[in-house]
């Protein structure tokens, strides 16, 4: 699993166990919907609280927390379905409009007040404070939300039926977290706050429950297990992964999260021992493979880490993922010029399918390790831009142009590149 920090932005997870599962549910959805589907789009938020949105752009968020917190792949398919329901229904735009007028009512604060406990405290208390005695208009506000919740639940309900599932799983998930939340006593969660839940919409969705002729199947309940139990045992301590998943509980997931649990406590003759009883279990998983590698770089044997993740990627090999991280073990492992050339081969593939800071960071290394100061100064600058740092991104570019002489293919990524530098200095600019 990497981590990829997000310069001034969400915290974002990439882990290609993860992501394929959520894009197996979420491509249905998306074509039933006839919205296009990037997995780019689709994003792990590193935050354990329940809460899932989109954006503009069709891009799709999903917290830890909600994949946690679900009990089933039914239960997740839900929550994306519902999601997939709001860009239907073009919400954000309407979204948008609806504050513009509630602005033109002189409603501003009441909204910069609301945003802003959205994502620290009570948004509601906030708003009411701010509005005063305009309760009318608070009531109006909330009203429509709801309205747009209702209108993407029909949304979602009509998406299951189209890919051949039930609601009952998004009616469960409902059903909890109201409950959590009245149990509580305040709106805890900003799934909650956000997606207000009322009787009304859940027995909108008991009634489309008794209505669908679908049953919900467990084909993909193993993925689930595994995905959640991995989440968990990265995210949490490895005391309480114990808790979750004891030593008698011999079942994949839970010898999955135990591995983890085993390697974050430093236990690495144990760590060593379980996964390697997976493998042998399931020799073909490239997922075991990439585990066992990320075990041998991040204690120092990175000759052992790069065999296991390029099993992996062998296993995998359309995997951006897989190709970053076998790259970034070849350039630890004291790489030949050979080495080191189809490092940035892989690094390349990868940028084409999934850019990321870690790639730009490991072409810097490599093409610097190669001599190539040209290509070395221009990753560095697409990763510095990246990071937000975009003084140092121009001084890159600079110096990537100045070194790059007869290679046009090169000056024309570098010219693209200073462009968008200028438009980010603009940008800032005018903040």
């Amino acid at each position: 699993m990497i981590n990829i920090p997000q310069a001034g932005a969400l915290s974002l997870i990439s882990d290609e166990e993860t992501e394929l599962f959520l894009q197996k549910i979420t491509r249905p959805l998306f074509k039933a919907a006839g919205v296009p589907f990037d997995r780019n789009k689709l994003h792990i938020v590193n935050d354990n609280t329940l809460n899932a949105f989109v954006s503009d752009g069709n891009d799709l968020f999903i917290n830890t927390g909600t994949i946690i917190s679900a009990d089933g792949p039914d239960e997740l398919r839900g929550v994306i379905a519902h999601e997939t329901g709001h860009i239907m229904g073009g919400h954000i735009i309407r979204q948008k409009l609806k504050n513009q007028s509630l602005q033109q009512a002189s409603l501003a604060s009441m909204i910069l007040a609301g945003t802003t406990a959205a994502v620290t405290g009570r948004g509601d208390v906030a708003m009411a404070i701010a509005l005063g005695g305009q309760s009318s208009t608070l009531n109006n506000f909330l009203q429509y939300r709801t309205e747009q919740e209702r209108s993407a639940d029909e949304s979602a309900v009509k998406l299951l039926a189209q890919t051949r599932q039930s609601p009952a799983g998004m009616l469960r998930f409902m059903k909890r977290i109201s409950r959590r939340n009245e149990l509580s006593g305040i709106e805890e969660s900003p799934y909650f706050r956000t997606h207000p839940i009322t009787r009304e919409r859940i027995g909108f969705l008991e009634q489309a429950v008794n209505a669908s002729p679908y049953k919900n199947t467990q084909s993909d309940k193993e993925e689930f297990l595994r995905v959640k139990a991995k989440l968990q045992a990265f995210l949490e301590t490895p005391e309480q992964t114990f808790r979750r998943y004891p030593s008698g509980n011999t079942s994949i997931a839970a010898r999955y999260a135990q591995t983890i649990a085993y390697f974050k406590q430093l236990n690495i003759p144990a760590a060593l021992k379980t996964i390697n009883g997976l493998i042998e279990q399931e020799p073909k998983n490239p997922f075991f493979k990439e585990l066992k590698g990320q075990i041998y770089l991040e204690t120092g044997k990175v000759k052992q880490a790069k065999g296991e993740y390029l099993q992996a990627l062998a296993l995998m090999p359309s995997s951006a993922l897989l190709q970053v991280s076998a790259a970034q073990a070849i350039i630890e492992d004291n790489p030949s010029k050979a080495d080191l050339q189809k490092a940035v081969k892989m690094l390349n593939q990868a940028n084409l399918k999934q850019p990321s800071l870690m790639n730009w960071m490991l072409l810097a290394r490599a093409y610097g390790e190669l001599g190539d100061e040209a290509y070395s100064n221009y990753a560095a600058a697409e990763y510095s831009l990246r990071m937000g740092n975009v003084k140092v991104a121009e001084r890159q570019a600079r110096s990537a142009q100045a070194a790059a002489r007869s290679n046009n293919a090169l000056k024309l990524k570098i010219t693209d590149l200073l462009n968008r530098i200028s438009e980010q200095k603009t940008a800032d600019e005018t903040k």
